[in-house]
């Protein structure tokens, strides 16, 4: 079975979280990139990728930062899974919006007894995406990898579905539910300004003009 979240300090889930979605981003885990993504200093990030290392979660490498372990990866996917179910059962039956909920949820995954984490699973029909679109490792922690069109790939004219927002911003995610932009939602692009400028999209809530930036951060099928 291994070591499961519960039994992992909650810094060092966070750590594991953490390093899991840089590798996932294709970055380098350096101790520069992991420190800009905990919001510690360097010497925070040094003594506990140490630590990790001791216990087995991630190989470290003079130079090159360091990679989770098959152990790490493990206990990196239950923690997402505890935080997505979570974020589900918030929106689903809490009626928590997606702005808020992403903060909840980070609170209360470290808590998540595997009980509990099955009976919220089965309450929502064993959910395969969260409320951003973004996948639930399922109960053997696979997890489906989707890479998919973005706004910027649609053809001007051509209708299609919302699959994933960025998820952990706040604000970000109260401006997309204002334009209409959330999973679920059909989206249509009007028209794309050249020189990377603005795209303007069609809602239900109407014609929008979002960054080149932001177009590429939403999924759509």
């Amino acid at each position: 079975m291994g070591t499961q979240a519960t039994d992992l300090t909650v810094a060092v889930q966070d750590y594991l979280k953490a390093i899991y979605a840089l590798e996932a981003e294709g970055e380098r885990v350096t101790t520069s990139a992991l420190a800009a993504r905990m919001g510690v200093r360097a010497p925070s990030v040094t003594a506990m990728t140490k630590r990790l290392a001791e216990l087995g979660l991630v190989e470290r490498a003079p130079y090159r930062g360091v990679v989770l372990t098959e152990e790490g990866r493990r206990g990196a996917l239950e923690v997402l899974r505890h935080h997505r179910l979570l974020e589900s059962y918030l929106v689903d039956r809490l009626g928590l919006s997606l702005a808020d909920v992403h903060a909840e949820a980070e609170l209360l995954e470290h808590a998540l007894s595997e009980e509990l984490e099955a009976k919220i699973d089965a309450e929502l029909g064993f959910p395969t995406h969260d409320p951003h679109g973004d996948p639930i490792p399922d109960r053997e922690l696979r997890l489906e990898h989707r890479t998919g069109r973005t706004l910027v790939d649609l053809v001007p004219g051509e209708p299609a579905s919302v699959e994933r927002v960025p998820d952990g911003d706040p604000e970000l995610l109260r401006y997309l539910t204002e334009l209409g932009l959330v999973p679920g939602s059909t989206v249509e692009i009007v028209s794309y300004a050249p020189f990377a400028g603005p795209v303007t999209v069609r809602t239900e809530c109407g014609d929008n003009a979002i960054s080149l930036e932001l177009a590429s951060r939403v999924r759509a099928a």
